[in-house]
């Protein structure tokens, strides 16, 4: 959370410590987390990354949306990319609202296909399978890919966006 800052602020320092010694081992509470990044991204250009955004429950992401958007009102240095499936697309930018471009970030049909022809020629078990099911394999798996989309918060320079 903090690489690259040189030194912890004391205050991260100070709330880490408190959880440690915490009674009952109480999780750091979103509104702890987002103090702690406002501190850091409030002096310098900050990148912060959010993964899997779709394995929140929807209160989860409620939650967090309104903490990212409080992070981006009192830090314009501060970028935050998000990865999710393609449902939660919507949701990210009407809830980020002007704050996001979307991106489509994935393998292709043929990417899966090539790892899955190699990964299949390292075989240790060859006459496991039979020529039908490799087929089938080959077939299947790739036709089933699923997207995944980045929302980053839009970047601007003095002649475009860059997403």
């Amino acid at each position: 959370m903090v690489s690259g800052t040189g030194r912890i602020p004391e205050d991260i320092w100070r709330a880490l410590r408190e959880q440690r010694e915490a009674v009952s081992g109480r999780r750091t509470q979103l509104s702890d987390i987002t103090k702690m990044l406002r501190l850091i991204t409030s002096s310098r250009r900050t990148y912060m990354v959010i993964d899997a955004l779709d394995e929140c429950t929807p209160v989860q992401r409620f939650g967090l949306f309104d903490s990212l958007n409080e992070i981006l009102e009192r830090s314009p240095g501060a970028r935050i990319f998000v990865t999710g499936r393609p449902y939660i697309r919507t949701e990210i930018e009407t809830r980020l609202a002007g704050r996001v471009a979307s991106v489509f970030v994935g393998p292709t049909r043929n990417d899966i296909t090539w790892f899955l022809r190699f990964r299949l020629s390292e075989d240790e078990t060859p006459d496991a399978m039979d020529a039908s099911l490799k087929a089938d394999i080959l077939e299947k798996i790739p036709g089933n890919i699923s997207e995944m989309w980045v929302a980053a918060r839009a970047l601007k320079t003095k002649t475009h966006t860059i997403g």
